[in-house]
């Protein structure tokens, strides 16, 4: 049943500077969702991380090709191997489903529409495919997305390749797809600024979501 609009608080978006560091905000997001209550605010977590090889609850080992000096992390995300790295924007969205009334499916289109439409705002056509979730050109991976739920709530979120070294991700089958292209909005055309980048995002996230922001 969905809530009622006056049911859902507004929702908190942290835009953090510098490079976060992978596994210390995950611990957070975890105690985030720990400690978060019904009258709890959704939050949006807008950041870059320090190169890191990430692998997902389903990943198969055999996808990390060669990691060189890039820390390796489990993680308990959905989703298989992926890459992050400074001048890639990550997006991590909290929010409580049922106060939402939204399924996890949703949260996953959300996602990708968000993206999809930032993309075709500069004149890029991107799309997401049902069997792989992610937002796509050409066949290239522009943005990946796993998430993870927990007592009813999300968290992780996407990454959108922004402005980033694509090299490391010739050390990886990306998302478990030996030989899958990866591109990056500056690749494409598109733009490069991080800030402005995460602010067009967060609204249309928010937008897609069904939530308002403070």
């Amino acid at each position: 049943m969905t809530s009622p609009p006056s049911a859902v608080p507004p929702a908190q978006v942290h835009r953090i500077a510098g490079l976060a560091d992978y596994e210390t905000t995950v611990a957070a997001m975890r105690d985030f969702t720990a400690g978060r209550g019904p009258e709890t605010p959704d939050e949006l977590w807008l950041l870059e991380h320090p190169p890191v090889y990430t692998l997902g609850l389903n990943t198969n080992p055999a996808h990390l090709l060669a990691a060189g000096g890039i820390p390796v992390v489990q993680t308990d995300r959905g989703g298989q191997v992926t890459y992050h790295g400074p001048g890639q924007l990550v997006a991590y969205v909290l929010v409580d489903l049922q106060r939402a009334g939204l399924g996890i499916r949703q949260v996953v289109s959300a996602l990708e529409d968000a993206v999809v439409e930032l993309a075709a705002a500069h004149g890029i056509s991107a799309s997401a495919r049902r069997e792989a979730p992610g937002v796509y050109v050409d066949g290239a991976k522009l943005a990946s997305i796993g998430l993870r739920v927990r007592r009813g709530c999300t968290y992780h979120g996407l990454a959108l390749n922004v402005d980033l070294d694509l090299a490391p991700f010739a050390g990886i089958n990306p998302c478990g797809q030996p030989g899958l292209p990866v591109t990056s909005l500056k690749l494409l055309g598109g733009p490069v600024g991080l800030e402005a980048v995460a602010a067009d995002l967060a609204a249309r996230l928010l937008r897609r979501l069904g939530l308002t922001g403070l």
